[in-house]
């Protein structure tokens, strides 16, 4: 088998197509989340911090030189409200597959108890032993 045909088997496997849409969907679903976290969820905590962004958050190491242009140092700066922006958005994503892995585990186990009717020849051999049951009493 040729190079381009083992790599064609190889991308048309049902797993690697899978992988992919979920890439696709994991980004996607990735920008929702940063913007649920940005503009729904980080200004009502900033409010009730007293109106702290945590994205202007940080600890400047060594500050940007303005005065002389020429140089443009650049500023050196821990963003540590960046960070506690990413771990709140962890955070979401991580209740929000919570949620969906605990409804998909519920499905599963409403199937699992649902009474399976038994298989044909189980019901007759039952009914055969319930009529002999009767017949000897």
């Amino acid at each position: 088998m040729s190079m381009l045909g083992e790599f064609k088997a190889f991308a048309m496997r049902g797993n690697v197509i899978d992988l992919a849409v979920g890439v696709v969907i994991g980004g996607a679903f990735g920008k929702i989340v940063t913007s649920l976290v940005d503009q729904i969820i980080m200004p009502p905590i900033g409010w009730l911090t007293g109106g702290i962004d945590f994205s202007d958050l940080k600890w400047v190491l060594r500050p940007a030189d303005s005065t002389n242009p020429a140089h443009k140092i650049a500023e050196v700066a821990i963003q540590y409200g960046a960070f506690i922006n990413t771990l709140i958005q962890f955070i979401i994503i991580a209740f929000a597959i919570f949620l969906v892995i605990k409804g998909i585990n519920r499905l599963s186990r409403r199937q699992e108890d649902a009474p399976a009717a038994p298989p044909a020849d189980v019901a007759l051999l039952t009914e055969i032993r319930d009529l002999l049951k009767n017949r000897q009493s």
